[in-house]
């Protein structure tokens, strides 16, 4: 396994214990903090692709942080960076509170990322865990992309959510079924961990997965993120990516969700919409800056610890 450390804030810096781990296990880093305001929450195509091309290659598998959840459509650019050196299937899991699935035009967007991940010719398929978060009440009014779902491109897993309303037609998938206008779900509560982890490895038809984790699917007790947060615990996603690391073999990975204060760049406009977005879809956050480092801090090197042996 390489660790790569994308530095697009200070997330990552302010955590001593976690830099010090990267550098025995001797981490490579990209700073692109020049371009990271520019990018937070979403980017032109220009902006993305110059910092696509600053990302590294790497013969062995890559496991990247890469610091606040404001920066998740970074996962397009390494997928597809990753998918021009393989030439075999495979599946993307995705850990997160919210399923990052809406149409977005002009570039891309933190919440729109998926579908621009689904459009790889190797990616077998999506599939989402844990989500919890508003974005499943309604989801068409919300721009969701719902065909992803209903064409099987995309299989998802709340943590635990009821149903959504819905007007269209979606059918029946491993992780939904539509009664009159609603979408039920399979979320993860609906049995036990057990049960659940069966499910999600016989979800797999690919040996190849990429997985991707942003830490706003984890509690509050766990970790301290830009955005609104879920409900699984630390123990129960590193018991997921254990299994996924013996049943399958990871090509990459990535973890996201560390917290920073905000700040945007890129012109005048783009910063007002980019603060008027924050505002109305963001927590505020009021603890101490050190806190939330030393909280994050400790999710962090949990999950180095377990992806080094899941992807060794």
């Amino acid at each position: 396994m390489q660790l790569h450390v994308l530095h697009l804030d200070d997330a990552l810096l302010s955590q001593p214990r976690f830099m010090q781990a990267c550098k025995l296990f001797a981490a490579r880093e990209t700073d692109a903090r020049g371009i990271g305001p520019v990018i937070r929450l979403w980017g032109g195509e220009e902006r993305l692709q110059e910092l696509a091309r600053a990302l590294p290659d790497s013969e062995e598998p890559m496991l990247t942080f890469i610091g606040s959840g404001d920066f998740h459509h970074v996962t397009a650019l390494m997928l597809a960076r990753l998918s021009r050196r393989i030439d075999r299937p495979f599946t993307l899991i995705h850990f997160d509170n919210h399923p990052d699935w809406v149409h977005f035009s002009g570039g891309m967007h933190c919440g729109s990322w998926i579908n621009r991940a689904i459009a790889l010719p190797q990616l077998a398929k999506a599939i989402t865990i844990g989500v919890s978060s508003r974005d499943l009440r309604w989801p068409e009014l919300k721009r969701a992309n719902l065909q992803l779902i209903r064409d099987g491109k995309l299989e998802m897993f709340p943590y635990a959510h009821p149903p959504s309303r819905v007007w269209g037609e979606y059918g029946i998938g491993a992780g939904h079924t539509q009664q009159g206008r609603y979408i039920v779900w399979r979320s993860m509560t609906d049995g036990d961990e057990v049960d659940f982890l069966r499910l999600l490895l016989a979800r797999i038809e690919t040996d190849a997965i990429y997985i991707t984790v942003d830490k706003d699917v984890l509690a509050e007790e766990e970790t301290i993120t830009n955005w609104d947060q879920g409900r699984m615990t630390l123990s129960q996603l590193c018991a997921m990516v254990q299994a996924l690391g013996e049943r399958c073999h990871i090509i990459g990975a990535d973890v996201i969700g560390d917290y920073s204060e905000p700040a945007y760049g890129g012109g005048l406009w783009p910063v007002i919409k980019k603060r008027v977005e924050a505002f109305i879809d963001q927590p505020r956050r009021h603890m101490n800056a050190a806190d939330i480092a030393a909280r994050n801090e400790l999710s962090n090197l949990a999950l180095i610890k377990v992806f080094q042996e899941a992807m060794a």
